[in-house]
């Protein structure tokens, strides 16, 4: 089984997420929080109380994690690719799969990192939702102190199965997503390079970001109903499951809750997954 795949989806994930850590932050505290009128309210509320850290709770764990869970999706998804098609990273300019391979091939990497990634997920969500400034003499600390103490705290308070609380959420979002994400890369870097030579950095740049924007118009609604699922655990398991929280958060929000995040989630989307294909392809092509 190649490695380089797992390697080069390793580091750009990183680059990507540090790139899209503020956006994420934004994001995950509109989709589960009442008291912010809007992007910039939150943003400015999270400038004003926590300054410019405020938007970086929370990205020190996903660095040494959730990268390494991109590289679990990219290297299972061109090695699922190479079974389907027995077509190497570095052929597959030249002889493209069809579509129904890619997309199995990115439904199948999406499943597999969901798992990996829930327990990492959920902690980035509950550190991102802390609104508290940094500690200050004679000020109450925050729930947690970091994301070791935050995995402890949540195994004492449900057990080891905690950690994993909204993964089927995250399953149902990231099995199909992926899918379309990587059609959709496919798709423009094969419309935009005819003659079946390797595209350009631009188009990788452009393909890449348009498959984030594309992806994500997808996945919000599921998105939304994960991180409340996640954040549920600390009010001692507000949902019952899937359904539950879809047609709780329905009745008391309407059907515009299933999009909140959409408009940061797109301008999110675009520069980090521009920025992560480019980096995945130039050290593939680089390696090879």
């Amino acid at each position: 089984m190649p490695v380089e795949e797992f390697v080069a989806g390793w580091i750009s994930g990183a680059l990507g997420l540090v790139l899209g850590h503020p956006f994420d932050t934004v994001k995950v505290r509109l989709q589960t929080q009442t008291t912010y009128q809007g992007i910039i309210d939150c943003m400015v509320k999270t400038y004003r109380h926590e300054s410019l850290l405020g938007f970086f709770k929370g990205m020190s764990f996903p660095i040494a994690s959730i990268a390494v869970v991109n590289s679990v999706l990219f290297g299972v998804y061109s090695n699922t690719l190479l079974a389907l098609t027995a077509t190497s990273h570095q052929e597959r300019w030249a002889q493209p799969p069809s579509y129904t391979h890619v997309f199995i091939a990115g439904c199948t990497g999406g499943f597999v990192q969901a798992y990996c990634l829930a327990p990492f997920d959920l902690i980035k969500v509950r550190l991102q939702n802390q609104t508290e400034p940094r500690a200050r003499p004679g000020s109450p600390p925050p729930r947690y102190r970091g994301p070791v103490h935050c995995a402890v705290s949540i195994c004492r308070e449900d057990g080891p199965w905690g950690l994993f609380r909204g993964a089927w959420a995250l399953t149902l979002r990231d099995t199909p997503t992926l899918g379309i994400y990587f059609v959709t890369y496919e798709w423009l870097c094969r419309q935009s390079t005819p003659d079946r030579q390797n595209p350009g950095a631009a188009t990788v740049l452009v393909a890449g970001g348009f498959a984030g924007i594309a992806s994500w118009a997808v996945a919000t609604p599921l998105d939304v109903i994960k991180s409340r699922m996640q954040m549920g655990g600390l009010k001692h398991r507000v949902y019952r499951g899937v359904l539950d929280c879809m047609v709780s958060s329905a009745r008391q929000e309407g059907l515009g809750v299933f999009f909140r995040g959409l408009t940061i989630n797109s301008a999110r989307a675009f520069p980090v997954n521009a920025v992560t294909f480019l980096t995945y392809e130039y050290l593939l092509s680089s390696w090879g």
